[in-house]
């Protein structure tokens, strides 16, 4: 960085007197301090940070300046070096009050390359990530997320150690492989033992995790906690009541094969989504809106059993599905994958973390697995005019939130919201045409705003039946 950028920085911590998720201070008056939880946990953080010398946390963040500057980073170094994989920082020196400060930046490492750990304690012990302001060691399973897909550890193949063939060789399972022979004329002519075995569903003569979840009759009797779980709540918290102090509108433990499992989930949420009617302003026809469109939720439920992490680490932790007045969550146990960033999703091809699972839900018709999941979701969102989903991936979780209304600090055109505001009472055509007087002719506003703006549910008509009647109103619709 520039000397400026950093002096501006120093500032900025002293005014507000803390150190953050990106930034750690340092002394460093009389000596090189240790550095190498905040090395590890900032080259394993999204972003990286920076370490700043010279600034005493102890004196309310006052400028004590460094010992010696060429010989810091000299030390700072030689820490760097002692890290796996080596991390190499960038240094900035300044003068800021006749002191010197020193800057270390430390970048974020490829996902592919890490944790970063601090060599002599080892990769479960040496291990570090950014929580708020303080270093945390990772926990084993924060540590294995990484090396499964360094070592391309397969956990849907893992056996299934009380299951037998007989639990897996259902009605199910022979519809499944009549398809891959159909499909897959090279395989025709395999033995069914032979096509198990290739499809990642036994392995020695015993089911697989993957196996047993497609196709046993009741997958939960040997992975009582490989679910959904979904509940739907009066308010906008989870400790919300309704009007008679209900906590849950529903709630319902959802299992069987993934299949089932999609299927039940989506109608859970469409049972407990709104529905609005919406009248087309031309034609007078009636079509129905649900809340959130259907095309999104059916992805995001099909991503959580395809992707979600089935290792022993999380055989104790079911996805699940909150639905709220002001949105909906998911969550499933796997943070992103291999080398996959937020800010890359739905843009680039992703790593699989369970390639056989996602390769029979493509058999079965169920998923395209062709990395169209996330675009999907976005462009169903974007065309119901609904804010962008939020993704979050943390501490070895997967969490997409759907808002059900546009919030005031989300983009929206700024005639909408003049419209919006304006119509909280009732307006009629002509009535519309003068808010628009001198700027745009009243074909256009209804062409370009209204007519949408009711196929969104953001407008309503005083007349539904009668669309086009002389008597019509249009009001603002309170979500």
């Amino acid at each position: 960085m520039l000397e400026s950028e950093l002096i501006e920085m120093i500032k900025n911590v002293q005014r507000v007197r803390s150190e953050s998720n990106r930034i750690e201070v340092k002394s460093a008056k009389n000596g090189c301090p240790k550095l190498r939880d905040t090395l590890s946990s900032f080259s394993n953080q999204s972003g990286g940070g920076t370490i700043i010398f010279g600034i005493d946390e102890t004196e309310g963040y006052a400028l004590c300046g460094v010992y010696d500057a060429a010989d810091l980073i000299k030390r700072v170094e030689a820490q760097c070096q002692e890290m796996t994989p080596v991390i190499r920082p960038l240094f900035t020196a300044a003068q800021l009050n006749d002191k010197t400060v020193v800057s270390a930046e430390i970048q974020e490492i490829d996902n592919a390359d890490k944790p970063c750990f601090y060599s002599g304690a080892g990769r479960l012990r040496g291990s570090y990530i950014r929580s708020g302001d303080a270093d945390r060691l990772m926990t084993e399973y924060e540590v294995y997320s990484y090396e499964a897909f360094r070592k391309k550890i397969q956990d849907e193949l893992r056996i299934s150690e009380r299951a037998v063939l007989s639990d897996i060789k259902t009605k199910s399972f022979d519809f499944f492989i009549d398809l891959v022979r159909n499909k897959k004329p090279n395989l025709a002519e395999l033995s069914t033992e032979e096509l198990c075995r290739l499809q990642g569903f036994t392995d020695s003569d015993k089911p697989t995790l993957a196996g047993v979840m497609m196709f046993s009759k009741y997958p939960q009797a040997f992975f009582p906690q490989l679910c959904i779980t979904a509940v739907s709540v009066p308010g906008t918290e989870i400790s919300s009541t309704g009007s008679v102090g209900e906590r849950f509108i529903d709630n319902k433990k959802l299992d069987g094969t993934l299949v089932q499992m999609l299927n039940d989930a989506l109608m859970f949420v469409r049972n407990n989504m709104k529905t609005a009617t919406i009248i087309d302003p031309d034609t007078g026809k009636r079509k129905d809106r649900t809340q959130y469109p259907v095309i999104a939720i059916r992805e995001l439920i099909l991503n959580a059993l395809i992707h979600r992490d089935y290792s022993i680490h999380t055989d104790s932790t079911p996805i699940t599905i909150r639905m709220f007045s002001d949105r909906f969550e998911i969550e499933n146990p796997g943070g992103l994958y291999g080398r996959m960033t937020l800010d890359r999703l739905g843009k680039v091809s992703a790593d699989t973390r369970n390639p056989m699972i996602a390769n029979a839900m493509e058999i079965l018709g169920e998923t395209e697995n062709r990395y169209s999941g996330i675009p999907t979701i976005i462009n169903a969102m974007q065309e119901y005019g609904l804010p962008a989903p939020k993704f979050e991936s943390d501490a070895g979780v997967f969490r997409v939130t759907l808002y059900n209304t546009v919030k005031a600090n989300d983009s929206i055109d700024p005639d909408q919201k003049e419209i919006l505001r304006f119509c909280k009472t009732p307006r009629s055509r002509s009535e519309i045409e003068q808010l628009f007087s001198g700027r745009m002719t009243i074909a256009y506003v209804m062409d370009k705003y209204i007519k949408p703006m009711v196929n969104e549910g953001l407008l309503a008509l005083t007349i539904p039946d009668k669309p086009k009647s002389k008597y019509q109103k249009y009001y603002t619709v309170v979500h």
